[in-house]
């Protein structure tokens, strides 16, 4: 029995590559091309392994673009289960633009999927739930319902096993109302779930502390760029700023904080000490291309560096 299974209903390939400047109509000529196992319980799975947590990958995949992320994770020594599927797994392309630093990310739709086929992934999840924590991370593909992770998130509290959620769209308002243990949300997606514009640091943490009363979440920690991040709970409010590092990407730096911080509390730490390794793990994706995510060293190096501060 693994202690942390993640969760990834609509995995990709990452493909990133260089560019000097985006622009239209002309042909543009790349550079080298990176390509990485992606998709949010994917990249979580990857941060857990190398921080040495004891972790399992669950998702979907199909075609030749599945054989590859399948090869590609499997490559990192990452415990996985693949649910097959008919279709062809997606691909997600990034181009990171040399001259101003700007990551351009151009995310498809995914295959559609069968209910047998997400239906195999909740069957799997209740023959091997994990000890401690459910990671359920990323989008639904075309044709899961939006309560598939209400769904799981009943199950899972029911045999006592704890919620992350890093979710978007219906189905992430549906499995809050379930009531997850933590509950990640970017500012963006937390405006989009509340509809308030949340300008200042008042209405978002007001709206991170409404869903902890209101049971949708035992802890929120919202990311916000460069501005740091806060961490939630019914009894303690962090706020942490960004750190300062020579930045080669923007993508991987949320799945990186989601995987250290669930790494810490697997271990028994306190929410402070999550919330700084996952504030080192976010920096430390930042110092490699693609999804390259953090790397264990550099959160621990970064770690001291992390500065936190009661709201």
């Amino acid at each position: 029995m693994t202690d942390i299974l993640t969760l990834t209903m609509n995995p990709a390939l990452d493909v990133l590559t260089t560019i000097d400047q985006v622009s239209d109509t002309h042909k543009m000529r790349c550079g080298a091309v990176l390509k990485h196992p992606g998709g949010g319980g994917v990249n979580v799975a990857r941060v857990l392994h190398r921080l040495g947590a004891n972790c399992a990958a669950l998702y979907m995949a199909g075609g030749v673009t599945g054989e590859r992320h399948h090869k590609l994770i499997s490559a990192e020594k990452v415990r996985n289960h693949v649910i097959p599927i008919d279709e062809e797994t997606r691909e997600s392309f990034s181009v990171h633009e040399t001259s101003s630093g700007h990551d351009f990310r151009f995310v498809l739709p995914g295959p559609q999927v069968s209910a047998a086929e997400y239906e195999a992934c909740f069957d799997y999840i209740a023959q091997h739930l994990p000890k401690q924590f459910l990671v359920i991370s990323g989008g639904l593909a075309p044709g899961v319902p939006t309560d598939f992770y209400a769904r799981l998130t009943l199950l899972a509290k029911q045999h006592g096993v704890r919620v992350v959620l890093d979710g978007n769209g219906p189905a992430l308002a549906e499995a809050l109302n379930v009531g997850v243990y933590l509950f990640k949300p970017s500012l963006r997606e937390l405006r989009e779930l509340t509809g308030k514009a949340l300008l200042d640091e008042t209405s978002q943490v007001q709206a991170a502390m409404q869903l902890v009363q209101s049971g949708q979440a035992d802890i929120v920690a919202l990311t916000l760029g460069e501005q740091g991040a806060m961490v939630i709970s019914a009894t303690q409010q962090w706020q942490a700023h960004g750190i300062t590092v020579d930045v080669q990407t923007t993508i991987g730096a949320g799945d990186s904080f989601v995987g250290a911080m669930v790494w810490s509390l697997s271990r028994g730490d306190t929410l402070l000490k999550a919330f700084q390794y996952g504030m080192a793990a976010g920096a430390a994706a930042l110092l490699a291309p693609g999804t390259s995510l953090c790397q264990a060293a550099e959160v621990h190096s970064l770690l001291p560096r992390v500065t936190i501060t009661a709201l």
